[in-house]
């Protein structure tokens, strides 16, 4: 058997990763100097945060190099046990460059390792319904070979959709333009977008209120998950969870009985969003183009 890994990113619940043996390796936020580790909340209270870019702190956030990655693999690889490292997006960090590095350092000293490096093309909740993924294949006695076959040949069903409703955190962290924040945030944009399938954030439509841009996150879903009506949905919030909720009831009234689970958003992805982004993920029938 293998052990499956992930990082902070995938947005699950500890106790979700606890309760499945799925160990994580974790991301890091600073504000004012002070360096935060991205620890499911287990040093630092989440809701605080929130307040803080709530109120315009700009945090920075680091990816996990090289020498964090090759411990956390070390453990097992010295321990002869295959590991399964399901990431974060490389199209959104070069943490996932820095995780195959470290694959080949160990592979120097350890050339019979056995060490899969999967690249969701994915962050927050969309990582974590493909962690959810990966533990609904191993617990069907899936092998590791075929594990990584099966990513390679599903991951871009993953749909992945959110709206932010504030742009400043967008265009701080370069992903607008400065002429594009102002103007929309004038115009009381709120933009939809979406995940390309390099992993890369794009912009879909705008849209001009908070309320429809949460309905048409919802629809979305209703759409995409017509084949598997049964499979779970993730829903995450940078803290507005009233927002999120609109997004489940609205899911639910289109599809009863519908398995949704509505997660918090990290330090790192709400760094980049802002407070108040809510994001839905499913798995579709069709790869996204």
């Amino acid at each position: 058997m293998y052990q499956l890994l992930t990082d902070s990113e995938c947005d699950l619940p500890l106790a979700t990763l606890k309760d499945n043996n799925v160990d994580a390796i974790y991301f890091h936020t600073e504000i004012d100097g002070k360096d935060l580790v991205n620890d499911f909340g287990k040093s630092y209270n989440l809701d605080d945060f929130y307040k803080q870019i709530q109120a315009g702190v700009l945090p920075s956030t680091t990816q996990v190099n090289v020498g964090e990655y090759f411990e956390f693999f070390k453990t097992y690889v010295e321990a002869g046990t295959a590991i399964a490292y399901v990431g974060f997006s490389g199209g959104l960090s070069g943490s996932m460059s820095s995780a195959q590095q470290a694959k080949e350092m160990l592979l120097e000293s350890y050339p019979d390792a056995k060490i899969a490096i999967i690249d969701t093309l994915a962050a927050s909740g969309g990582e974590g319904r493909l962690v959810l993924e990966a533990i609904r294949l191993q617990k069907a006695g899936v092998n590791l070979d075929d594990l990584v076959e099966w990513f390679d040949k599903n991951k871009l069903r993953l749909q992945q959709w959110f709206t932010v409703d504030n742009l400043t955190y967008l265009y701080h962290g370069g992903r607008i333009s400065r002429a594009s924040a102002t103007l929309g945030t004038l115009l009381k944009v709120k933009p939809l977008l979406d995940v390309d399938p390099a992993g890369k954030l794009r912009f879909v439509s705008k849209i001009r209120t908070r309320k429809k841009s949460l309905i048409t996150l919802a629809d979305k879903v209703v759409t995409a998950m017509q084949d598997d009506l049964d499979q779970p949905i993730v829903i995450t919030t940078s803290g507005d969870w009233e927002a999120a909720d609109v997004v489940k009831t609205h899911i639910l009234d289109k599809v009863a009985g519908a398995n949704i689970q509505v997660n918090p958003i990290g330090m790192t992805i709400s760094s980049h969003t802002g407070f108040g982004c809510v994001a839905v993920f499913v798995m579709g029938s069709q790869k996204r183009v």
